[in-house]
């Protein structure tokens, strides 16, 4: 059995990168993540406090949600910039709606930070770890801010790994590294543990997570009540949670392509890279419980001219023979017969329902896919290429 696989994506310095990228597109000269600055309220009013710090400014010792009139105090020369809030919520969406086409399943944090559940994204992208420092980098060039991104076989151990070390990093917390990574930090750097809670472990004599982990779990209950039980379920990087689908995009959607090793045109050839491209994506599906409503083929041809192509379904689907034959006919009516370089699959417009439109004339209509279930479980056993389809045993040679 596959375990599972959680990326925990988080902004830094949200409030404050967000306005530096907007005064950059508005033709400001400076930017603000460079100089010693602030986003904070009314600059005028002593009530105002400072909501986010460049870097610079942390070096002066500014500290989030002090008055500005304190910051200014530690740095005359602070440059102070309002929040703009319905600008953050607009770059916000347009993040989240990014990053939703990795996975079928996204529960948004906050307005900066959320959870991807990469655990059957394998049959998709070959190296998670990979992937996420392509997303990473992806979207410092899209967005102009950084991101850290933090993966691990929960939510707590991929919140916790993306928070080792900031900016702009990718940091595994795996099970199996809990003893190496996460226990030697301080206990107050365990999520979940506040001020207070780490004042009483001090004082108690629990220094390390690692010394909170060793503990006796019922003498935390009775000493902290269930929260005693979290930390230390915590403390061994146990989280059984799940993840929640509270970000929601009409057109999410998953897609493969692959580059071709030369250009070709051979339509036998490019059925079966199409074919392959289907079974890995509706095997992804097929574990989320997801049928799509929408297909799509996407080209790129040897002078690198890009189209592509989709269909509503008659019905949704995550049956590999049923939307791989409406794949095909999406190519067989769109493909031009120039030599390819790149060819790819994408499927959007998800459900958790399988709802049909029976017709008395329509022979077209997906039943309950039974075997590729018994199939994928075969492959998760004995490995992919255990089993696979006739037209891909003896495929030509590209």
């Amino acid at each position: 059995m596959n375990k599972r696989v959680i990326f925990h994506i988080d902004v830094n310095n949200a409030f404050l990168s967000w306005t530096a990228v907007k005064l950059l597109k508005e033709g400001y000269k400076i930017d603000i993540r460079r100089i010693p600055s602030i986003i904070g309220g009314d600059e005028s009013a002593r009530r105002g406090i400072v909501l986010a710090k460049s870097p610079v400014a942390k070096k002066y010792g500014i500290k989030t949600a002090e008055t500005i009139y304190m910051a200014k105090k530690k740095c005359p020369n602070l440059k102070i910039f309002p929040p703009e809030h319905l600008y953050y919520e607009n770059i916000s969406k347009k993040l989240f709606k990014y990053l939703s086409k990795y996975s079928p399943s996204m529960e948004q944090m906050s307005i900066d930070e959320c959870f991807l559940d990469m655990s059957n994204m394998h049959y998709i992208y070959d190296d998670l770890e990979k992937l996420a420092y392509n997303i990473k980098e992806d979207i410092k060039n899209k967005f102009g801010f950084t991101v850290n991104i933090g993966i691990g076989n929960n939510k707590l151990c991929a919140k916790m790994a993306s928070d080792f070390e900031k900016p702009d990093k990718v940091h595994t917390l795996y099970m199996d590294q809990i003893e190496t990574k996460l226990w030697p930090l301080p206990v107050n750097r365990l999520f979940m543990v506040g001020k207070k809670s780490a004042e009483k472990l001090d004082i108690l004599g629990i220094k390390t997570i690692k010394d909170l982990a060793m503990l006796d779990v019922n003498y935390l209950k009775r000493t902290f009540g269930i929260f005693g039980q979290t930390m230390w379920e915590y403390a061994n990087g146990i989280d059984e949670s799940t993840l929640h689908n509270k970000y929601h995009v009409e057109n999410k959607s998953i897609s493969t392509s692959e580059t071709l090793q030369k250009d070709i045109n051979n339509k036998n050839i490019l059925k079966k890279i199409l074919l392959k491209q289907v079974e890995k994506i509706c095997r992804s599906l097929r574990k989320q419980n997801m049928y799509a409503k929408t297909i799509g083929i996407t080209f790129k041809s040897h002078n690198f001219e890009k189209y592509s192509k989709q269909m509503k379904l008659d019905n949704p689907s995550n049956s590999t023979t049923y939307i791989y034959n409406n794949i095909v006919k999406l190519f067989e009516n769109y493909y031009k017969g120039e030599k390819l370089r790149n060819i790819g699959v994408r499927l959007s417009d998800f459900t958790n329902h399988l709802e049909q439109q029976v017709s008395l004339f329509d022979k077209n209509i997906p039943q309950k896919d039974k075997i590729s279930p018994v199939l994928d479980d075969i492959k998760d056993k004995y490995g992919d290429n255990i089993i696979m389809p006739a037209s891909l045993y003896n495929k030509e040679k590209l």
